[in-house]
């Protein structure tokens, strides 16, 4: 169907929404994605996620590890960074505040860290997520811009230009965003904000549609000025 944004000729862009610990399902999109790009190649193609790998999903280890080694063969990608992935990181820096482990663990963190066989509490040994996990986690970049698009995890502030954006903005702003009846300079595909069908607007498009909540794991499959969607 028509996007409101734009790829350069020979290039095709699958972006997907938010994972949350739901590996079986990302590992069921990635064969989809395989399955796609053998039926209809393109020279450039490149494979993007979203942000939030971790919390409140079964499998938060499974997803990390997947996605730090077994990445659909030839096919490139990047993994921007989500605020849960960000929470995480917080919780575990060290000498980080019993504040930060409790806004983590009230997010879904405890289920992260039941995927690494290890349990909240006050005595969360260190090492309980693997330092490689965090390390790869922390060296995600918050943002990616390809053609008439940017791509990041939560959206953006509109009222500021794209070199002013803070990384809050970036990883959780939902309003004045999702409203946003304005030009941007720039369409924003994000996830974020889960709904049950992907949102097209004429300034964003949203795809994360709560595959941890019983929904889809959706993907963007954005080429020229048209956009698809395959979901597992």
């Amino acid at each position: 169907m028509p996007a409101p944004g734009w790829l350069p000729p020979g290039e095709r862009i699958y972006a997907i929404g938010d994972v949350h610990g739901c590996a079986g399902r990302l590992a069921a999109l990635h064969a989809l994605v395989r399955e796609d790009l053998a039926a209809r190649p393109v020279p450039r193609p490149f494979l993007l996620h979203l942000g939030d790998y971790v919390d409140r999903g079964p499998d938060s280890a499974g997803v990390l590890a997947l996605l730090r080694g077994s990445l659909p063969p030839g096919l490139p990608g990047l993994q921007l960074r989500g605020n849960h992935d960000q929470m995480m990181l917080d919780a575990l820096a060290p000498g980080a505040s019993g504040a930060a482990l409790d806004l983590w663990l009230m997010n879904g963190g405890g289920a992260a860290l039941a995927s690494y066989g290890a349990a909240a509490g006050p005595g969360l040994a260190p090492g309980a997520v693997p330092a490689a996990d965090l390390a790869w986690l922390g060296a995600r970049p918050l943002r990616h811009a390809a053609g008439g698009y940017l791509f990041v995890h939560a959206g953006i502030a509109p009222h500021r230009a794209l070199d002013d954006q803070r990384p809050q903005d970036l990883l959780w702003i939902r309003e004045p965003f999702l409203s946003w009846r304005g030009r941007l300079p720039a369409v924003v595909v994000h996830g974020h904000t889960p709904s049950e069908t992907p949102q097209l607007r004429p300034h964003r498009i949203g795809l994360d549609t709560g595959a941890v909540f019983g929904g889809s794991l959706t993907c963007g499959v954005l080429e020229g000025r048209t956009i698809g969607f395959l979901q597992a």
